[in-house]
């Protein structure tokens, strides 16, 4: 049965319609037996998703693989919804008992389409109301229903352009990059620009030539109070920094008298022991300035994304799913419930007059007047069209101490943050004291300036809410003309100078939050997107984490090495950005939705050719993408290709022969330079010369690399019969493996000989788990350093422990200790190898990830894939119960037929089981 809230049965009442399950309940608790609350489950009908989905009176159409008529003013093809059926067949049946429809989806484009489609199905022959909130409280509810309106018609225009567009996009190039790359990818509007933002990122780093800089430090102290200060003038000239450095020579930006100082390890050694020899120093100057803190606006989608990234590790589809039921509501004892936050799909900053009124209130009760002032934020985003409020509590006296107990423990992290962010936009200004003084050593060769910097903060205003914001950083009393010297009774003790050596870094690769920030600043996408997009490029194989960062793959580069060279417009971050802004101005009624249309798949306005031609034209010229790597020192040219399992390289010689290798697991395109490329390419063509020829059959022995991870093998692949192979076992790396390590390895399963008591074989080998003991169908696993060395004894030994303590988990180290607001992170060695576990979610390494080396972002980063794994996991599972429940449903012709009607044919679209 679909969700219902409120009085379920009795006639003539108003009937609500919103799109979950978990609202529903939270406005049934409010509007109480007068009203039926009923969920939709989000979307009914959509444009099909398949051929399967294609009603019979459409497939022999030629447009009908679109899902739109492009060629009849671009009406799109609506079906609903496999799993809607059931749901509509209910609302239609509590249609019937209404006199008054409440349409109360969200206010934003997804949510006025929602209301738009369940019109045109229900087709409800009582009056219609759309209400609007943007919070789930009493209060928003009932002035919702005091000022109702009618369905936005220009907001549901642009929602189905928006569709349409990205149908059009998807279908018309991604089959260009199934027959150019590999199947079963895609290309998407808005995806594509964000992989080429991951892509070309990538390519900046590998282009980064490092360069290697020296500064010095001095260790001070006055009074027993320590401090340091850091070298910046040698000669009056500026000591060169990381910021100096032009990134794709590794050289200085600047040349002559205005260039800085670069040291290098000979320089500051020297200068270093010519200014010990320089004592006493002197202070020469000393500035104390008081300064300003401003606090953050409150939150919009991007920056409450951005923040749960950086602060509480959350992914931003993590963030929306927590915000979501934050929103929803959640319940607060006595069978109340309440939605704790407003809408969190916004781009608007503005607080409402209520909000800010409770929050002057609270932070003057709190802090005092003095720490309250009063701010409406201006929006900076080109449009807000979303939502249009900042995400923000809806009642700031539910502190997060006041919560704590009816919340999970990731809804109260978030909901802290967003509570702190809020009552931090209305208080005060935080005022710091900032103090620099310049210390001077002097001698008849050199002359150098080291700084300190000192920070207090002399009211505190906004950071009383922001923990962990500004820490003191105190200076001893020091003024003018104070002397530093090594001996006892000097002003100032000079303890000692150290000399740092530093490296420029390339850019850092894009994490979630700072590729949602990216797509933000260039207007790509919109609030409601920014999850979904950053998710989808990561399950299409695209891009991956390494630790929370964001790696092209080597299919993500050759996908855009092929848009970027044949369709550069419909990857390029402006075309994209206009593309948004006359979305919105088809929502404000600014521009013809068909217009539009026409123009961009057919071409008949002035912007040139449309994608529909582009593809046309172009697809017999579009070559299968190569990636380049370079020329080797003979000259001969390196590319990867994208295999049907696998990237890999290729040498292609001037002979015209070539040769391959299969790029390892975990060598990305950063590092995949030209000396990198040629080690591989040599080391396979050594591995395939082979390591020995085996005494036993005559064989050669090699080791191989494939699509997963090195293997040894014993003979030629030649011929149908396959040669004997073993995969390396975790934590054994190919620079370890000899020529008898790998005949150790191909006698796998090695018999250890046979137990005492049964006189059956005991043998070990590696199987799916890793290596194993087993004996008489009991296996046990083992550590792979004792595989290839363990005895019958040691064997037994293993196979005598109780069987209830084999899959005990072992505790190899603790990676993050607990805190108030983070769990503790261990690392394990559980019965089918290493894993690490947040107490709540277990994750297993990678066989290419060593426990030895694992650091805690990259566990942190299992954790967040696993626990979305398992989020759909757990979200999918009830699909299958209702499904069974669906039988019963069968036995209602009426209905059935009701669903089977021919789709009837509308001017601007088509709608099935309408």
């Amino acid at each position: 049965m679909i969700a219902t809230y409120g009085q379920k049965d009795q006639k003539n009442v108003k009937l609500v319609i919103v799109e979950s399950p978990a609202k529903a309940t939270t406005i049934g608790n409010i509007l109480g037996k007068d009203y039926k609350v009923l969920a939709s489950f989000g979307h009914v009908r959509d444009l099909p998703k398949s051929a399967g989905e294609i009603p019979a009176a459409y497939k022999g159409a030629s447009w009908s693989r679109l899902g739109v008529n492009v060629d009849e003013d671009f009406s799109a093809l609506y079906v609903i919804q496999k799993d809607s059926k059931r749901h509509i067949s209910e609302l239609k049946k509590a249609c019937k008992d209404a006199d008054e429809i409440i349409l109360a989806t969200d206010e934003d484009r997804e949510g006025e389409s929602i209301s738009s489609h369940l019109l045109e199905i229900l087709k409800p022959k009582v009056p219609v109301r759309r209400i609007a909130f943007h919070e789930i409280t009493a209060d928003a509810i009932k002035n919702a229903l005091k000022s109702p309106r009618s369905v936005n018609e220009q907001l549901v225009r642009a929602q189905e352009t928006r569709r349409i567009l990205d149908s059009l996009f998807g279908y018309e190039l991604s089959p260009v990059l199934w027959r150019k790359i590999r199947g079963r990818l895609s290309a998407g509007r808005v995806q594509s620009v964000a992989l080429r933002l991951v892509v070309e990122r990538e390519e900046e780093r590998r282009a980064f030539m490092k360069s290697a800089y020296w500064d010095a430090e001095a260790a001070l102290s006055r009074d027993g109070k320590s401090f340091s200060a850091t070298l910046t003038t040698v000669k009056g000239q500026r000591v060169a920094g990381g910021k100096d450095f032009d990134p794709a020579t590794g050289s200085l930006k600047k040349e002559g008298s205005s260039a800085p100082i670069w040291l290098d390890e000979e320089k500051i050694n020297t200068l270093l022991e010519i200014l010990k020899a320089a004592v006493p120093w002197h202070v020469v100057s000393l500035e104390e300035k008081e300064s300003t803190q401003r606090p953050y606006p409150p939150f919009i989608t991007s920056t409450l994304q951005q923040a749960a990234s950086g602060v509480l590790g959350f992914s931003p589809r993590k963030t929306m799913q927590v915000a979501q039921k934050l929103y929803e509501g959640v319940n607060m004892g006595d069978g109340a419930r309440e939605g704790l936050i407003t809408y969190m799909r916004t781009d608007s900053v503005v607080l409402s007059e209520k909000a800010l009124q409770e929050a002057a209130a609270y932070i003057t009760d709190q802090f005092g007047a003095n720490y309250h002032t009063r701010r409406q934020y201006k929006t900076k985003s080109k449009l807000a069209q979303e939502a249009h409020e900042a995400i923000r509590p809806t009642n700031i006296r539910y502190t997060p101490d006041s919560v704590a107990r009816y919340l999970s423990q990731d809804e109260l992290r978030l909901y802290q943050l967003i509570w702190s962010r809020t009552i931090a936009s209305q208080m005060a200004d935080a005022k710091i004291m900032r103090t620099t003084v310049d210390l001077e050593a002097k001698s008849e060769e050199e002359t150098a300036v080291f700084r300190a910097n000192g920070s207090v903060v002399i009211f505190p205003g906004f950071l009383k809410v922001m923990s962990g914001q500004q820490k003191d950083k105190e200076l001893p009393a020091l003024a003018v003309g104070m002397t530093v010297s090594t001996a006892a009774g000097a002003d100032i003790l000079l303890e000692g100078l150290s000399a740092t050596s530093h490296e420029t870094q390339p850019p850092a690769r894009y994490t979630e939050a700072s590729l949602v920030r990216r797509l933000e600043e260039e207007g790509i996408g919109r609030p409601s997107t920014y999850a979904p997009t950053v998710a989808v490029i990561q399950q299409r194989g695209y891009v991956e984490r390494v630790g929370t960062a964001l790696a092209p793959t080597y299919i993500g580069i050759a996908v855009i090495f092929l848009l970027r060279e044949h369709f550069s417009d419909y990857v390029d971050l402006g075309f994209t950005s206009r593309m948004e802004d006359k979305l919105d101005a088809i929502a404000e009624g600014q521009q013809d939705w068909l217009s539009f249309l026409k123009g961009f798949y057919f071409g008949e306005t002035a912007d040139g050719k449309g994608l529909k031609p582009r593809v046309h034209d172009s697809f017999s010229s579009v070559d299968f993408p190569v990636i380049p790597v370079g020329e080797d020192a003979e000259g001969d040219a390196i590319v990867i290709r994208v295999g049907k399992t696998a990237p890999f390289l290729q040498r292609e010689f001037k002979d015209g022969q070539t040769e391959t290798a299969t790029i390892p697991e975990k060598v990305y395109f950063d590092e995949l330079k030209v000396e990198k490329a040629v080690h591989i390419l040599n080391t396979k063509s050594k591995r395939e010369e082979g390591l020995g020829t085996c005494p036993t059959t005559g064989e050669r022995v090699y080791l191989l690399e494939g699509p997963y991870g090195p293997y040894v093998q014993l003979g030629e692949s030649d011929g149908d019969e396959k040669p004997k192979r073993m995969g390396l076992p975790r934590g054994m790396s190919p620079d370890e493996v000899t020529f008898e390590k790998a005949l150790q390895l191909l006698e796998l399963p090695r018999k250890l000989g046979e137990h005492p008591d049964t006189g059956k074989s005991v043998s070990v080998s590696i199987g799916r788990f890793g290596p194993y003991v087993v004996h008489d169908g009991d296996f046990r696993s083992i550590n792979a350093a004792v595989l290839l060395t363990l005895t019958l004894e040691e064997a037994l030994a293993i196979l005598a422990q109780p069987k209830n303590s084999r899959g005990a988990k072992k505790l190899l180290r603790n990676l993050r200790e607990a805190t108030d607001d983070s769990p503790a992170i261990d690392l394990y060695e559980g019965r089918y190898g290493p894993y690490v576990t947040d107490g709540t979610t277990n994750a297993s390494l990678p066989k290419t990830q060593s426990p030895d080396t694992l650091k805690i972002d990259e566990a942190l980063a299992l954790l967040v894939k696993a626990a979305e794994k398992n989020a759909a996991k757990a979200k999918a599972a009830p699909r299958k119960k209702a499904a069974a429940k669906k039988k019963t449903a069968a036995k209602k012709p009426a209905a059935k037929k009701a669903a089977a009607k021919k789709p009837a044919a509308k001017k601007k679209n088509q709608a099935e089981g309408a």
